[in-house]
């Protein structure tokens, strides 16, 4: 069945979501270092976030957006459409399309206003916009800017992609909306079989906020992982996770960035990122060209945390993003949990995903940077945790399953 969320918003139009009332705002944390964070006057491993080649923290990120700070001030204070077309935005956009290996790149101020960007760009041209039920709110967003009507399709599930659009109409033009990479449990959209499902006039619009610098040989995200061109499909990626950065990115072809530039409100109408952190982009992404390594860590440091928990007799999904969901428990073994996670030294990465997840989840983000102690240490904790009931996470039918068994 589709998630709850989903079925609301298939039923509902799109209409405004519903805040969950269960969520709060979160206590304030201090980034320690390189794998640590302060709370509650302790200091904490820290497995959550985005940002695992942890460059955010890197100090040549810091000089290299002290520098461009000193040259071209804080803030261009005006639209690139009007007089804050600085140099520096078109020399991170050429970098940014030789990196990924497209025909052009737009920057946007913001990740999540970079498929809204595309969006705009491409309203009245489909017939029906399809996106995965568990997408992000940004893909939502966007999908509502086509005017066309809205069909949901189960979360990374080409059958069921195919299904719709048959039932589309014989002459759709359908606009498909999807994560690269989702940021629940690391799985990854199929999208060569999307590709292999969609009709002449149709397109696939990839949020890769998650799976930009992390999936494929060379860290070009979702498109290089499933071994896929651009045709039919506009990539949008942030540089806020695995870039350590700031700012949204639109790749795609000359003809679409003209149609962004002339259309989109999202870019017309807003003020491109501070030319500091354009530095420290740029920076970035000239640290993972040269540094090759910290990819090859970083895997490293997910099989051999992967390989102990299964060791442990926890069922872990095998998914290609560099995180470590685990099973779905009942409220009194999640505060167990946490309470161990806190006496060993480890933050709690506990979070709820909408309709990815009923209710709150353990997701341990590995970085490249985590140390083997940090490791062991992660390790050590939930190999000693025995719930009475666990719910397995299959990433192969991508739906949680409750089932009677626990750690060995």
């Amino acid at each position: 069945m589709l998630a709850q969320a989903a079925r609301h918003f298939l039923t509902c139009g799109f209409a405004e979501v519903k805040y969950d009332k269960s969520m709060t705002e979160p206590e304030a944390l201090r980034f320690v270092g390189t794998n640590q964070v302060r709370w509650r006057r302790r200091t904490l491993i820290y497995f959550s976030g985005c940002d695992c080649f942890r460059l955010a923290r890197d100090p040549r990120l810091a000089a290299a957006a002290r520098k461009s700070l000193a040259e071209a001030g804080l803030n261009v204070a005006a639209s690139r459409r009007t007089t804050g077309n600085h140099p520096i935005y078109t020399r991170l956009e050429t970098a940014l399309a030789k990196n990924f290996g497209a025909e052009t790149a737009l920057l946007l101020p913001d990740g999540y206003l970079a498929p809204l960007a595309a969006a705009q760009a491409l309203a009245g041209e489909f017939t029906h916009a399809l996106i995965d039920e568990f997408a992000h709110g940004a893909l939502v967003d966007a999908a509502k800017m086509l005017g066309c009507p809205i069909k949901i399709f189960r979360h990374r599930d080409a059958e069921d992609l195919r299904k719709t659009i048959s039932h589309s109409g014989k002459n759709s033009r359908p606009a498909v909306f999807t994560d690269g990479m989702f940021a629940h449990d690391g799985s990854v959209a199929p999208l060569r079989d999307y590709l292999k499902h969609l009709p002449p006039g149709g397109i696939v619009l990839v949020d890769d906020a998650h799976g930009a610098g992390v999936l494929g040989a060379t860290g070009k995200g979702s498109l290089e992982f499933a071994c896929v061109g651009r045709e039919k499909i506009i990539q949008c990626a942030t540089l806020s996770k695995a870039f350590g950065s700031y700012g949204g990115v639109v790749l795609a072809a000359h003809a679409f960035r003209e149609k962004i530039l002339a259309s989109s409100r999202s870019f017309i109408g807003t003020t491109p990122l501070p030319p500091p952190l354009a530095g420290a982009a740029l920076a970035a992404l000239e640290i993972l060209r040269c540094e090759p390594a910290r990819r090859r860590r970083l895997f490293e440091n997910l099989f051999f945390v992967r390989t102990q928990l299964r060791a442990a007799g926890w069922d872990i999904a095998d998914t290609p993003g560099p995180i470590v969901r685990l099973p779905d428990f009942a409220a009194a073994e999640t505060e167990e949990l946490k309470t161990r996670l806190l006496a060993a030294g480890i933050y709690p990465p506990l979070i709820k995903y909408s309709a990815a997840s009923a209710q709150w989840i353990f997701r341990f983000v590995i970085s490249s940077e985590h140390t083997p102690t940090h490791l062991r240490k992660l390790v050590a904790t939930l190999a000693a945790f025995r719930p009475r009931g666990v719910g397995k996470f299959s990433a192969d039918t991508k739906i949680a399953r409750t089932r009677r068994t626990a750690p060995r």
